[in-house]
């Protein structure tokens, strides 16, 4: 059973959104919180698998409350999905770089709304390759654009190996670990323990980051593919 809690200050959304949900197999909402830091107490009590967190709220807004959720231990399983109207492009990115694995827009499908959550919660990347380098293109500066030149591997990047490099290239490309496995002529149990290292070595709550860590490392430079 995937618990879910719901984050919203508009009362008809956060309705709204539980409902779809509830009606959903194997997802059970467990709270629903009016802004951030209600959001912050309520998953501190309930821990839930998936959080799906507005951007703008009262008192602390989906940001900080992501960036509060993705730092608390207690809730390194939880995952945050942040429920938006695709307004403001640079929130999406600053979400990212909080914690949040992914977005969806508030439009969206309920069969949408319910298969993100699920993607959310296995660990997946929700993120569409191709919306999340609109992003990150749109909103991301290389370092190395910023200094003019680069030479060699950026720092960040020097703890991995080569061949951890090689998977967070692919990574950042939008590549699943079944398409990494087969480019790299691994199996795909391998692809995801190299993308686990990864994450782990760069600090990276999840897939999403690992982009945005490619992009601003100068790994992966905007345009690219």
């Amino acid at each position: 059973m995937t618990t879910v809690l719901v984050v919203d200050d508009q009362a008809l959304i956060r309705q709204a959104v539980s409902d779809i949900l509830s009606a959903a197999d194997g997802i059970d909402v467990i709270g629903d919180a009016n802004n951030g830091r209600h959001a912050v107490e309520q998953s501190l009590s309930l821990v839930p698998d998936v959080v799906i967190m507005d951007i703008r709220m009262p008192e602390l807004d989906g940001i900080a409350a992501t960036a509060a959720l993705c730092a608390e231990p207690a809730l390194a399983s939880t995952k945050v999905l942040i429920l938006t109207t695709f307004e403001e492009d640079e929130n999406l990115i600053a979400a990212l770089r909080a914690g949040a694995s992914g977005f969806i827009g508030k439009g969206s499908e309920p069969e949408e709304i319910i298969r993100a959550v699920r993607a959310v919660n296995a660990g997946e990347s929700l993120l569409s390759p191709a919306a999340t380098r609109s992003l990150i293109q749109k909103y991301v500066v290389p370092r190395s654009a910023v200094a003019g030149l680069a030479v060699g591997i950026p720092p960040e990047l020097l703890q991995l190996t080569e061949r951890e490099r090689e998977v967070l290239l692919l990574v950042a490309r939008g590549h699943s670990n079944q398409e990494i496995a087969d480019e790299l002529y691994i199996s795909p149990h391998t692809a995801k323990t190299h993308v686990n290292r990864i994450m782990t070595k760069l600090s990276a709550h999840d897939r999403a980051q690992l982009v945005i860590v490619a992009y601003e490392s100068g790994l992966l430079a905007p345009g690219a593919r």
